[in-house]
């Protein structure tokens, strides 16, 4: 693979440490990938999606924290909707074993090296 990839995650703040489950797992030397999150604790406004989207503009692809917080996640429906903007592809990732939440129209699989790995690759 040359270079890293730039990998944006979609994630509800409520799942902010799965999150960071995910960024400590990307600095194995197995899963040679990185990537930006931007995680947002306040009202959203226009500055700050354009900077989002800016950030998804630089990815390669992007990561969707999928659970129960989601349906409720305004800002991680945004970033979804941003990405297929921005034509980038999307893979949701189970953020918990017991959470099987589904997004209409985000592909979601189980939470693995592979999984993630797989959908690193092919960007």
């Amino acid at each position: 693979m040359a270079g890293n990839k730039v990998v944006f995650v979609a994630f509800a703040i409520e799942d902010e440490r799965q999150r960071d489950f995910l960024k400590g797992q990307s600095l194995s030397p197995r899963a040679p990938y990185e990537f930006i999150d931007m995680s947002v604790k306040e009202a959203y406004e226009s500055d700050w999606q354009n900077k989002v989207r800016t950030r998804i503009k630089r990815s390669d692809g992007v990561i969707v924290l999928v659970s129960k917080n989601s349906s409720t996640s305004t800002g991680q429906k945004w970033e979804i909707a941003c990405a297929r903007e921005e034509g980038k592809p999307v893979q949701g990732i189970w953020a918990y074993s017991d959470d099987r939440t589904s997004i209409p129209g985000v592909s979601t699989v189980i939470w693995s090296d592979a999984n993630i790995s797989n959908f690193i690759d092919s960007l």
